[in-house]
């Protein structure tokens, strides 16, 4: 790598060095994808890596004969820095202690050398902005993929301080890293209460088994009175009493309103489950800014778009502004009572069943309102959604809190990470920045 791409103003007593100076080793994995399964080691996918952290939810599994297989050139160890050298460039994490992973498509792996770095360190000086830079400096530009060279990564600089002060600015950072993954897990958590409550009620209907079946359904009994005791046919199969057969069309509206450009926030994809703004939205060829009217959006519709190969990630605009959606989007509205019925409700994986059938086209999938608005689904009573909605809220404002509450440690970790990984920032300095924080 060009000298140019690396610090030259650090502590005396640190190195330049290279990452193959600090690694046993470099590998990857083997360039193809094993049949999945449900349960069984990880397949580590470029999709885990997030944030400098393993998010194995929704990980993909594999069989302990495939196991073998894809472990023939390495198998993941504690300590482990996995990175991508493929499409999502510049990501990486850490291998915790009794992960049983192997190495998906993409994805790298750096071996430590324990006496010359700590493990830790070398995943910070990976995600510092001056290694960064060098990636990109150093990224090959494909026809369909950006990559980095594998046969190039061991020559790439990096400067380390001794091992002692390596583990100290470790700690320091992964204190704050440990703050922002246990409100993130507590987070989860909450949604996973939420997941559970929705499925029992409005999915396997535990309560009203358990009073058709009289047994104790463990719900506090102003709650317990709301479910009936006995079940009803339908064509949907056999529902409770009180509950109707329905579709989501009963539940929501369509919103076909337009706006110009500068009446509203212009919103990004729905990948990640929520609408958000976005600066660059529709600004290609015949989505003028200056001419465009775009589908308006306010808080709690939903919107996606029709035609797209993920036609199942649908999403709710949480925030209270007003926004717009290409036109071809579609946006529907839910009505209040059933607002978080259906937030849950497009999760379940039934419901993402009923989208890839409905969805037609011979080229891409086309999944229309009218085909959307006929999912079949069990309509509840209000008066137990209502008891649902409460329970939701008051776990949303807790997520939310936690949320709020992890935006400045992630801005003063990736502050430190800058300023303790170039030498800038001293390692008592900032111990008292964070004992002030946390």
């Amino acid at each position: 790598m060009r000298k140019e791409h690396v610090m030259h103003c650090y502590p005396k007593h640190w190195q330049e060095t290279t990452i193959g100076g600090l690694c046993e080793g470099i590998f990857d994995g083997p360039h193809a994808t094993p049949r999945k399964t449900e349960h069984g080691p990880i397949f580590l996918g470029i999709s885990c890596l997030a944030n400098g952290r393993l998010n194995l939810t929704g990980a993909a599994h594999l069989s302990d004969r495939d196991f073998v297989k894809w472990t023939k050139r390495v198998t993941p160890r504690e300590g482990d820095v996995v990175f991508s050298y493929e499409t999502r460039i510049g990501e990486a994490a850490i291998i915790p202690k009794g992960l049983r992973c192997c190495l998906g498509r993409r994805m790298g792996l750096l071996r430590p050398n324990k006496n010359s770095v700590d493990p830790r360190f070398l995943l910070y000086a990976w995600l510092s902005p001056a290694f960064q830079e060098a990636i990109k400096s150093r990224t090959v530009h494909g026809s369909t993929v950006d990559r980095i060279l594998l046969t190039e990564l061991s020559s790439y600089p990096v400067i380390v301080p001794p091992l002692d002060e390596q583990r100290a600015i470790a700690h320091i950072l992964g204190t704050l890293d440990d703050k922002i993954e246990l409100n993130r897990r507590m987070n989860e958590a909450l949604e996973g209460m939420a997941r559970a409550i929705f499925k029992s009620w409005f999915v396997d209907f535990d309560p009203v088994h358990a009073k058709a079946e009289g047994r104790p359904t463990g719900l506090p009994p102003d709650i317990n009175a709301l479910f009936p005791d006995s079940f009803q046919d339908s064509e949907l199969g056999e529902i409770p009493k009180m509950y109707s057969e329905g579709s989501l069309g009963d539940l929501i509206l369509q919103r076909t309103e337009r706006v110009g450009p500068r009446e509203v926030s212009v919103l990004s994809a729905v990948a990640t489950g929520k609408l958000a703004r976005s600066d660059e939205h529709f600004t290609k060829r015949v989505y003028s800014k200056e001419t465009a009217k775009y589908l308006l959006v306010e808080q709690w519709d939903f919107a996606y778009n029709p035609s797209r190969i993920n036609i199942g990630s649908i999403g709710m605009l949480e925030e209270e502004i007003q926004g717009g959606v290409s036109p071809v989007y579609v946006v529907a509205r839910p009505k209040p009572v059933y607002r978080w019925f259906l937030e849950f409700y497009l999760r379940l994986p039934k419901t993402k069943v009923w989208i890839n059938t409905l969805a037609s086209g011979s080229v891409r999938q086309s999944l229309s309102y009218a085909d959307f608005a006929s999912i079949p689904c069990v309509v509840p009573p209000e008066e137990i959604l209502e008891v649902f909605n409460r329970k939701w809220i008051m776990l949303r404002e807790g997520i939310q809190s936690r949320e709020e509450e992890s935006v400045p440690l992630v801005a003063l970790r990736d502050t430190l990470l800058s300023k303790l990984i170039s030498g800038e920032l001293c390692v008592p300095d900032a111990e008292r920045i964070v004992e002030r924080s946390i």
